[in-house]
């Protein structure tokens, strides 16, 4: 009786799961999930001697299978991943050249920004601005100085002027003296020369 009892319990049991399995997917199977959940499944499965698990051949077998299929799967991920991790550092390193050469015509603008040509030679602006003042206040330094030579020339020429008109006016007025007195002493020696000739006739 008891085991009668035992063959129908398992009977239903054998049923019940069978129409389970039927209609509802299998939690816990060698045929999907993790590899943890089907180790788990496999553990429960499989039935214990002393401190041993007694796995059926075609279970260890399925689930070394399952193993490597997951692990082919995991090493062409890897590769997949290292395959985008090798083409994410080129697009890095060449964005890195780009950024190294946008950064290199950003200087160089901004040098060209900042400063000026002069003569063909690159100044920066502070030192442009110095050396334009420099040269206008040299410029204008060389324009008063030649003005003040000018003024100062043409004051000497005006007094050398004023000195010769004086020293020619002098001359005249020597020049008419002496002319005075030469016509003064020619008449003095015609009178002398007519009272001579006098004197002997």
């Amino acid at each position: 009786m008891k085991f009668f009892n035992l063959l129908i319990l398992f009977v239903f049991i054998s049923f019940s799961s069978g129409l389970r399995a039927q209609t509802a997917p299998v939690e816990g199977s060698l045929d999907g999930g993790t590899i943890d959940s089907q180790l788990t499944w496999l553990l429960k499965k499989s039935p214990n001697y002393q401190e041993y698990e007694m796995i059926k051949r075609f279970m260890a077998l399925k689930m070394k299978q399952n193993v490597l299929d997951t692990l082919k799967v995991m090493r062409a991920s890897i590769n997949e991943g290292k395959n985008t991790i090798t083409a994410q550092q080129t697009q890095i390193d060449n964005l890195k050249i780009e950024l190294g050469n946008t950064n290199q015509n950003l200087e160089q603008t901004t040098k060209e920004k900042n400063s000026m040509s002069f003569l063909g030679i690159l100044m920066n602006k502070a030192a442009y601005n110095a050396l334009l003042w420099g040269i206008i206040t040299a410029l204008v330094g060389l324009l008063v100085w030649f003005i003040y030579k000018f003024r100062n020339s043409n004051l000497v020429t005006q007094q050398a002027r004023a000195k010769l008109s004086e020293v020619e006016e002098e001359f005249e007025a020597h020049r008419s003296r002496a002319l005075e007195r030469e016509q003064k002493v020619r008449r003095q020696l015609q009178d002398e020369i007519n009272k001579q000739k006098a004197g002997k006739s």
